[in-house]
């Protein structure tokens, strides 16, 4: 009986497979993340400039098809009290932007969701430093222009961030065991 359950719950797994985008979407730069096929674990995947909305839209649909993604997570950035702010009102536009172009792209079926990303961006710097790697100090140095700051570091704390985001809503979603 134990054996029956067990490919029961397989074929349940291969059947539910549905890979995920999430995305950190800046002004200057949108962190990308996938999930694996099975909707469990979120991993960063790269990072895309978002100053030609146009042309990154076309990236990102290229990623939906290049990974067979059902879903794309976009991070809503909300102020500490809940509140939406700026920059979610430019969240907000630029998500109904890539739904609309998906639809004329023929992806009719792709799921497009907000997620709340507060302190996404602050648990990546974490993370970043507590495995060893350059964290916050470097990231508010950089934002203040200092030379000496890499693109790539900046770049793996933004698509981190896309992980965290997306690691949230896979969570949030998956059934109890």
């Amino acid at each position: 009986m134990k054996g029956l359950r067990f490919f029961a719950a397989l074929r349940m797994t291969v059947e539910g497979e549905m890979r995920s985008l999430g995305l950190d979407v800046g002004d200057k730069r949108t962190g990308v993340a996938i999930s694996d096929p099975q909707g469990i674990l979120a991993t960063p995947l790269t990072v895309l400039a978002s100053e030609d909305e146009e042309a990154l839209i076309n990236e990102i649909l290229k990623l939906v098809e290049q990974y067979k993604a059902e879903r794309i997570v976009v991070g809503l950035p909300r102020r500490l009290n809940g509140e939406l702010g700026k920059q979610a009102s430019k969240v907000t536009t630029f998500t109904d932007k890539l739904l609309w172009r998906a639809k004329r792209s023929n992806l009719n079926k792709l799921d497009i969701q907000l997620w709340d990303e507060r302190f996404s961006t602050k648990a990546a710097e974490r993370l970043k430093t507590e495995a060893g790697g350059k964290g916050s100090k470097l990231r508010s140095r950089a934002k203040r222009g200092a030379k000496n700051h890499s693109f790539s570091v900046k770049a793996e704390v933004d698509a981190m961030a896309a992980a965290f985001i997306l690691q949230g809503f896979l969570d949030s979603h998956r059934p109890e065991q």
